[in-house]
C-alpha cells in the first residue's frame, strides 16, 4: 500500500507505521489454514512395587530378506524391570497385543484397579482392541507424548540392551530363529542380568521379593571383605545397596526431601 501510494504521487506513512496501523485493526495474521495440534499432557507415573506400573513397545527384527521384519512385543514392569510378558509376531495388530496383554495379567495375577500400562501413541496400543481389554480387566491407560523417547525410557532402555548384546546378529535367517534368540534373551535378561538401575540385582530377584536374601549374602561377603583389609576401605566399611524404593516416569517437579526415586532406566 505504501508503495503504491508513493507511485501514485502521495505518501501517508512509513511501512513500518502502516503494519502497526493494521496490527491494532487487527489485520495482520497468517490467512491460510494452519494446523492445530492436541496439548498432550505430560505422563507422570510412579511404582512402588512390582506389578503396579507396566511399560510396553514392540520393536522390529530384522529378517532373511530385504524389507522382512519380525514384531517383538515385550510388556516390562518399570519396578523390576522384570519382563512380565513377551511375544514375537509377523505382523503388529491390537488382536496380538490384546492377547498377550491378558495372557501377562492372567500369568501375574492382576486384580482390577491394581496396574497403569504405559505406552507411545502407535496406532495398536491406541486402538479400540486393547482399550476395550484393558477396560474389561480393570487396567489403566497411560500414554507418552508424541515424539518424546523420554516418556517411555524403561522399554527403550530395555531394547538397547537386547540389541547391543555381544551375539545379537545383524539379522535373523528365520522366525523360528529369531524366536529361539528371543527366549535365550529374556530369560538371560530376567534371571541373569545384573541391572543397574535396581542395584545390580536381577529383575527376578526384584520381581520376586528376594532383595533380602540377596541383601544378605552380599552384606556378609563385604563385610568379610572389610574385616581382612580394613585400609582398602578408606570411607569406611562398605554397605551392600538396595534397588530403589521408588521408581517414577517423569517425576512430579517437586518431590519430598526424603523421597527415594529412580529415573535411570539403564
Amino acid at each position: 500500500m505504501v508503495a503504491t501510494l508513493m507511485d501514485e504521487g502521495r505518501y501517508l506513512c512509513s511501512a513500518r507505521t502502516m503494519y502497526r496501523v493494521l496490527a491494532q485493526n487487527h489485520e495482520v495474521h497468517e490467512r491460510r489454514r494452519q494446523a492445530t495440534h492436541p496439548n498432550y499432557k505430560r505422563p507422570e507415573l510412579l511404582a512402588t512395587a512390582p506389578n503396579q506400573t507396566w511399560s510396553w513397545d514392540v520393536t522390529l527384527l530384522r529378517g532373511p530378506t530385504r524389507g522382512v521384519y519380525y514384531y517383538l512385543f515385550v510388556l516390562l514392569d518399570i519396578f523390576s524391570r522384570y519382563i512380565v510378558g513377551w511375544t514375537l509376531a509377523h505382523v503388529q495388530t491390537g488382536q496380538i497385543a490384546t492377547r498377550l496383554i491378558r495372557q501377562s495379567c492372567r500369568k501375574q495375577a492382576i486384580v482390577a484397579g491394581q496396574l497403569t500400562l504405559h505406552a507411545d501413541r502407535g496406532s495398536v496400543p491406541t486402538g479400540d482392541d486393547v482399550a476395550d481389554v484393558l477396560r474389561e480387566l480393570g487396567v489403566g491407560r497411560s500414554f507418552s507424548r508424541p515424539h518424546v523417547s523420554d516418556d517411555n525410557p524403561y522399554s527403550e532402555a530395555q531394547f538397547k540392551t537386547f540389541k547391543y548384546a555381544p551375539d545379537y546378529p545383524d539379522f535373523f535367517p528365520s522366525y523360528e530363529r529369531a524366536r529361539a534368540y528371543c527366549s535365550a534373551h529374556v530369560d538371560h535378561y530376567n534371571n541373569h542380568h545384573r541391572h543397574s538401575g535396581i542395584a545390580f540385582f536381577t529383575p527376578s530377584d526384584v520381581h520376586h521379593h528376594r532383595i533380602d536374601a540377596v541383601l544378605e549374602v552380599r552384606t556378609a561377603t563385604l563385610d568379610a571383605a572389610h574385616a581382612a583389609h580394613p585400609e582398602r576401605f578408606v570411607r569406611g566399611a562398605p554397605i551392600a545397596r538396595r534397588p530403589p524404593a521408588a521408581v517414577y516416569i517423569n517425576p512430579p517437579k517437586e518431590l519430598p526431601s526424603t523421597q527415594i526415586l529412580d529415573t535411570d532406566a539403564h
